[in-house]
């Protein structure tokens, strides 16, 4: 039978793209966004719930029958200081609470590189990489089959993903990089497959294939 796949924060830049290529592959998806979040034609006739990320029950209830969830939800740099720590922090605490009390077993969550780290500008955003970091610890002592993807820089560009190459390695051991969206989504899919890939936190980066 065919596991089912739940994406939260599908209607993201990141999200939506992991929605692509699960279909892509012929995976069984569904999708949670609250409910003004607007999603691509390509995602219209998918399993769609739209819900409050505030209430665990909702959550609970969105992902009962599913296997695995992808958590690409996260905060972006804005005037709200509490977004972060709202986003990254307390909705990715609930998630995981959910996915307990769902029967979700496999979890991955999309974070970001230098994670946890203080001193970086990007905490000037409501300390948004320490709260990200609250909550993949959140995750990490959930009991639950967890992984953890660092992306860099996240780059829009679509054209020719193929030409880049994936630099992959653990915890806290690239500061800086880049990397296109739909590679991420693409290795996160990957990381579901890969038993290997459990209780890990992965940093990845890319850099232009080398010619044969």
């Amino acid at each position: 039978m065919q596991t089912l796949v739940a994406i939260s924060g599908a209607s993201g830049r990141t999200g939506y793209r992991i929605a692509e290529e699960a279909l892509a592959r012929g995976r069984a998806v569904r999708l949670l966004v609250r409910s003004t979040s607007k999603l691509p034609l390509s995602l219209a006739g998918c399993d769609i719930r739209r819900l409050d990320f505030g209430r665990l029950s909702q959550l609970v209830e969105a992902l009962r029958g599913c296997h695995s969830l992808v958590m690409a939800t996260g905060a972006r740099p804005s005037v709200n200081l509490l977004g972060p720590f709202q986003v990254d922090t307390q909705a990715v605490q609930r998630q995981v609470q959910a996915c307990r009390q769902a029967g979700v077993g496999r979890v991955l969550l999309v974070s970001s590189l230098c994670s946890g780290q203080l001193w970086h500008n990007l905490n000037l955003f409501g300390l948004i990489l320490v709260c990200k970091r609250w909550g993949e610890e959140a995750l990490e002592s959930s009991g639950l089959d967890w992984t953890v993807v660092r992306p860099g820089g996240l780059k829009e560009a679509e054209a020719d993903p193929e030409q880049q190459e994936l630099v992959v390695s653990g915890a806290n051991t690239q500061q800086q990089g880049t990397i296109p969206r739909r590679l991420v989504a693409r290795y996160c899919l990957e990381c579901l497959d890969t038993p290997s890939t459990v209780h890990q936190v992965l940093e990845i980066t890319s850099k232009p294939r080398q010619a044969p």
